[in-house]
């Protein structure tokens, strides 16, 4: 946390508690971010207030939350401000699905709080405004289809294409991996869980990449919610690299 960003938090503090005596205010939303190192503060600093309020101040955004829960304001270098799985729910109203997810990632980085838990936890709560796109975000990173699922998914996106069909499950350059076109060198690989992936993991996955290339053939990988859900992304970008291999290799 820079100290500028520091200082204006404690500053917009002190002044929110002389002019309400603190209770039930906290930083809140874009300032909370700032505070717990997972955004960059807006053009006025945000506090949140358990109550109604009709506050107003230069620089200074006072916003009336009567149903913020008592449990979702925190400390953190001596100031009130929400909780960091309230702060990105509260984010979700603000910021692109891009900049949510950094947020998310950057949470998770700094162990502030575990997606998958933050992903259990947004029934608590109800139906703040945020709480629609941050679950599809979650839902979205964490999405894994089955192997009988995704091999039924992805040679209908295959068959649309009019692609010839690839083999599965073959070993290649020592590795199994989920699709594979041998005549044109090609492997396609498809990630489920983003998160929690063990730097073991991390590793063999790009060794398993590496390999590939090195070995003359051309690696794609695609995730298994776009494989469910984004079909006609992964059926153009698979055509163009086959049309592209096929030209190289003069078929």
């Amino acid at each position: 946390m820079g100290q500028e960003t520091d200082t204006r938090s404690a500053r917009a503090w002190e002044l929110a508690a002389r002019q309400h005596g603190g209770e039930g205010a906290a930083l809140g939303h874009r300032s909370a971010a700032a505070l717990w190192e997972i955004g960059e503060e807006g053009d006025w600093i945000d506090i949140s207030v358990r109550r109604r309020c009709e506050l107003r101040s230069r620089g200074i955004r006072f916003r009336g939350r009567p149903s913020l829960a008592i449990e979702d304001i925190v400390l953190r270098d001596d100031i009130p401000v929400t909780s960091p799985a309230q702060t990105l729910v509260d984010l979700a109203t603000e910021l692109d699905p891009v900049a949510l997810e950094r947020a998310v990632n950057d949470a998770d980085k700094r162990d502030l709080v575990d997606p998958e838990a933050l992903r259990e936890e947004l029934s608590r709560f109800g139906g703040e405004s945020g709480i629609r796109l941050l679950r599809h975000l979650l839902d979205k990173l964490f999405f894994r289809l089955s192997d009988s699922d995704l091999e039924i998914y992805f040679r209908r996106i295959v068959g649309a294409a009019n692609l010839p069909m690839p083999l599965t499950k073959q070993r290649v350059n020592r590795f199994e991996v989920d699709f594979f076109w041998p005549d044109l060198g090609l492997v396609v690989e498809t990630d489920g869980l983003r998160y929690h992936r063990t730097p073991s993991a991390q590793l063999r996955d790009a060794r398993r990449d590496r390999a590939h290339v090195m070995a003359g053939m051309t690696p794609l990988r695609f995730t298994h919610y776009e494989v469910r859900y984004e079909p006609r992304r992964v059926r153009a970008e698979l055509a163009k690299t086959i049309a592209m291999l096929r030209k190289r290799i003069g078929l």
